[in-house]
């Protein structure tokens, strides 16, 4: 059967630290330059989550987009914007909150509430010139 790949937008605005504990102040500014600054600093964050899979010959859908817009706002904008992702969402309390394990813990959040049969890809803008894909393990 067919398969198609439907694609929702969504933002968030959240700040973060890239740093490293277990470092210096000197290594973590070396390696991670001014995103180590210990006051933070903030992105306009631009989500695109794909869901591919086959069209459901009843409702012509392969997901729901109604569904899709209210699990992206209540699972992640809800969770995620306007916050310190370091000091206010709990996957960050011990994970540098890099581009890449944003994308990832995003994907994690949303791979428990769309059916397993969906392929499911998580595109993180973190500027417009800086993104991530993560598919999946």
């Amino acid at each position: 059967m067919v398969k198609v790949t439907v694609h929702r937008k969504a933002h968030f605005n959240a700040a973060h630290r890239l740093y490293n504990s277990e470092w210096s102040d000197a290594r973590n500014a070396t390696v991670f330059g001014k995103c180590a600054n210990p006051h933070y600093h903030g992105h306009n964050y631009e989500l695109i989550v794909a869901v591919k899979g086959e069209i459901n010959p009843e409702t012509g859908f392969v997901m729901d987009m109604k569904i899709l817009k209210q699990l992206i706002e209540v699972e992640i904008e809800e969770e995620f914007d306007h916050k310190n992702l370091n000091e206010e969402v709990a996957a960050f309390k011990n994970l540098n909150p890099t581009a890449e394990n944003i994308a990832v813990i995003i994907w994690n959040i949303l791979r428990k509430k769309i059916a397993t049969e969906l392929n499911l890809t998580v595109t993180l803008y973190e500027t417009p010139r800086n993104f991530v894909v993560y598919e999946g393990a």
